[in-house]
């Protein structure tokens, strides 16, 4: 069984995340959201409420995809988190050039704890690639509209954080 492990904070997740987990999906026969837990990045949502987002947005994907798409909360080494899962690879979605210099450091960094476990970058869609969680919420909390970039469940909770 091929698995994936795309890792993220998801805070909240876009329509950007959700284009790549589409993707990702037909990749692998499972794949496991792993959902940061990350004190240091101040979330806006809660791991519950994150985990909560993605589940229900994920099981119209497992049906859409017939792929088992999960999440998992995780705080240690998304390397650990990999073995943790029983992933092979790791996903990680593209926007620019800026992530990519982050994200080969990475790459170089897991690869140098175990080489075993592939990552594969997937370019965000172009209707995408200016999203990013932490501008729909500046977005959001300065009261614009973020319908675009967000599905209506997660906009309704955006609303119902700043309200």
């Amino acid at each position: 069984m091929r698995i994936g492990l795309y890792p993220g904070t998801f805070d909240p997740i876009t329509l950007g995340h959700l284009d790549i987990i589409r993707r990702a999906a037909m990749l692998v026969d499972r794949l496991v959201i792993g959902v940061a837990i990350n004190r240091d990045k101040g979330p806006l949502f809660t791991l519950e409420e994150r985990v909560a987002m993605i589940e229900a947005e994920c099981a119209k994907l497992t049906e859409q995809t017939g792929t088992e798409i999960v999440a998992h909360p995780f705080e240690n080494l998304l390397i650990d988190c990999a073995h943790d899962v029983g992933a092979q690879l790791i996903v990680r979605g593209l926007r620019a050039v800026a992530d990519f210099e982050y994200e080969f450091q990475m790459v170089g960094m897991n690869r140098a704890l175990d080489n075993s476990v592939e990552t594969v970058f997937l370019m965000a869609d172009a209707s995408h690639q200016a999203i990013a969680s932490k501008l729909v919420k500046e977005i959001a909390r300065l009261g614009g509209d973020v319908s675009k970039f967000v599905t209506p469940p997660v906009h309704d909770r955006l609303l119902a954080k700043f309200a």
